[in-house]
Order: structure tokens, then C-alpha cells, then sequence
């Protein structure tokens, strides 16, 4: 526990946050974690409807649109976005619901964080090694499961980019 900053309201004993551990503070408990290839088509959609109301976009959405697109690695402008929306939310479902059973018996998943980070890290020629090195979390799985999840999220990648 460290002490909070009592001019920002925190308490005297917030919760240490660490992703490598997966301890998140409880502003990330039961929230949905988009991927910026999911953020991507969101804001793509939303500021064709603005031009289309004849609105102007501000800055800060801009930036933000700017920055999703620099590192969207899921993206296919031949496709429509209905179609990347129902591959990014298949891949999203696949990944969550995704379980392993260790050896001892002990159910593993990933966590929300987890596999936004997956959606916005991996391409397709990731390895295992890289993976647990950009995602450190992930070094509770076997190296198999990895290799699993990397061959999911490829196989899903090249859906939408061919």
C-alpha cells in the first residue's frame, strides 16, 4: 500500500496498480477494454455522422483519432465497418472467454487489459517471447497457450487485412 495524495481526494491507503501482476484499482473492475482498432472504427463512424450534421470535430477527438489510426494494426479500408466490427468483437469474445487449465488444475483467462493489449500489440509474425516480454502478465500461461492466442489473433488479423 502507498499513501494517497489527500489534495486529490485519494485515501491514505490506495491500492498499489501493477499490469504486470494484473492489480488494477477499482475503476477498472467490470468495464469493457477496447482495442484502438475498436476505437478506431468508433471514431471513423462518429465523424462521418458529424460531417454528415455539418459539425466540426475538436481538437482533443482529432488527436485522439490520429493516434488509434497510428496504431491500428487491424484495419482494411476495402471492408466495411460492419464487417471489422463483428471480426474485432469475434476476436474480443474469442480472447476473453478464452480459459486454460494448468496442471494443478487452476483455470487461467485473461484479463480485459490483457487482451486489449494483445489486439493492440500483436501482428502477425509476434512471437511467444515477444509477447510475454511486451505483456509481462502473460507469463502465467504455458508457452502453448500463447501460441494458441498469437495463432487466434493472426488468423483474425489476416480475415481483415486480405
Amino acid at each position: 500500500m502507498v499513501d494517497g495524495n489527500p489534495l486529490l481526494g485519494e485515501s491514505a491507503t490506495a491500492a498499489v496498480e501493477n499490469a504486470a501482476e494484473r492489480q488494477f484499482g477499482p475503476e477498472f473492475e467490470d468495464i469493457h477494454i477496447l482495442s484502438n482498432a475498436q476505437v478506431a472504427v468508433i471514431l471513423q463512424a462518429s465523424a462521418r455522422s458529424a460531417v454528415t450534421r455539418d459539425e466540426e470535430l475538436n481538437e482533443v477527438y482529432r488527436k485522439t483519432q490520429k493516434y488509434v489510426e497510428r496504431f491500428n494494426t487491424m484495419t482494411n479500408p476495402e471492408k466495411d465497418n460492419q464487417e471489422l466490427v463483428e471480426e474485432l468483437d469475434n476476436l474480443q469474445d474469442a480472447l476473453t472467454t478464452f480459459r486454460k487449465e494448468t496442471d494443478d488444475g487452476e483455470e487461467l483467462e485473461l484479463h480485459g487489459f490483457e487482451v486489449a493489449a494483445l489486439m493492440n500489440l500483436v501482428i502477425t509474425d509476434t512471437s511467444v517471447e515477444e509477447a510475454t516480454a511486451l505483456i509481462p502478465s502473460l507469463s502465467r500461461l504455458p508457452e502453448a497457450a500463447i501460441d494458441e492466442i498469437l495463432d487466434l489473433i493472426k488468423s483474425t488479423m489476416i480475415r481483415i487485412v486480405s
